[in-house]
Order: structure tokens, then C-alpha cells, then sequence
């Protein structure tokens, strides 16, 4: 009985603290624009840039246009892990270098899963698609993004 309940503390601290609300937080849209062999093609994108909007991204939306995105941003070069806690939405992730190129996509996530998906490899953003969007605009590692974030863009 001790041991199953060691084991229960342990996955509910693991799982975090329980969030506020299921509310959906929108946050500043920017443009993106990203470049693979098939050409330019620009997303109206959520900016997070904080611990805490990092952490909310997409939780809880419903519905997602085909040319929005988010992109999340570290000032500096790190090894990013994500997960699709409270993501109810399939998604492509870009895994992004500091000067714009992608280095990994993570194509249809499983929503609401908990496996961590990383390149392995330091990035200084990610950018979430609808899942689907990375195959069908062929975008693939080498394709680039242009924003301020990215240096050479």
C-alpha cells in the first residue's frame, strides 16, 4: 500500500500543478514567413516569449486556421523539449536554429500525449503548425523562417 502510494505522489508531482482554467489565452501575432523548396509561404503567428506563455502554448484551442502558428522563443541556443499536455490538436513542430533554419519537424503530434518530443539538438524556437501543414508546403529540415528573432532573416 506504501509503494502505490509513493507511486501516485510521485506521477501527480510529475504532472505539475493543475492550471487555472482551460481558458484560451491569445497572445501578439506576428508574421512568419517560411521558405522551402516550394517557395515563401507567410502564417499569422502567436508570439510566446515567457516562461509562463511557453508553457500555456496551444493548450486548450479547439481549432487552429491552416496559415496560423505559434512560435515559441529562447534568447538563447538550448536543447528544447515539448509535450502535448492539454493540446487537444494534432500539430507540426519546426525545431529552429538561431539563424532561421529548421533543423527537425516533429509532424502529426499526438494530442494530449505526455511523450517529449526534442531534436536533440540546441534551437532557439519552435514553431507549431497545423498537423499536416509541414508535408503538404514541403517543409523539411533546411527549409528557413524569416522573423526579427532569426539572424540573416
Amino acid at each position: 500500500m506504501r509503494i502505490l502510494a509513493s507511486v501516485l505522489f510521485s506521477l501527480l508531482f510529475l504532472a505539475g500543478p493543475p492550471l487555472a482554467s482551460e481558458e484560451v489565452v491569445r497572445l501578439p501575432v506576428e508574421q512568419v514567413i517560411v521558405t522551402s523548396d516550394r517557395g515563401d509561404v507567410a502564417f499569422a503567428t502567436e508570439i510566446a516569449t515567457s516562461d509562463e506563455t511557453r508553457s500555456r502554448g496551444l493548450m486548450f484551442r479547439r481549432s487552429m486556421g491552416e496559415r496560423d502558428a505559434m512560435l515559441f522563443h529562447w534568447p538563447t541556443p538550448r536543447v528544447v523539449s515539448m509535450w502535448m499536455r492539454n493540446t487537444y490538436l494534432s500539430l507540426d513542430m519546426l525545431f529552429v536554429t538561431a539563424d532561421g533554419t529548421v533543423v527537425h519537424v516533429q509532424a502529426d503530434t499526438v494530442p494530449q500525449s505526455l511523450d517529449v518530443l526534442s531534436a536533440g539538438r540546441d534551437v532557439t524556437a519552435v514553431m507549431e503548425l497545423v498537423a499536416g501543414t509541414a508535408a503538404k508546403l514541403g517543409i523539411r529540415p533546411g527549409s528557413r523562417l524569416k522573423h526579427r528573432f532569426f539572424n540573416g532573416s
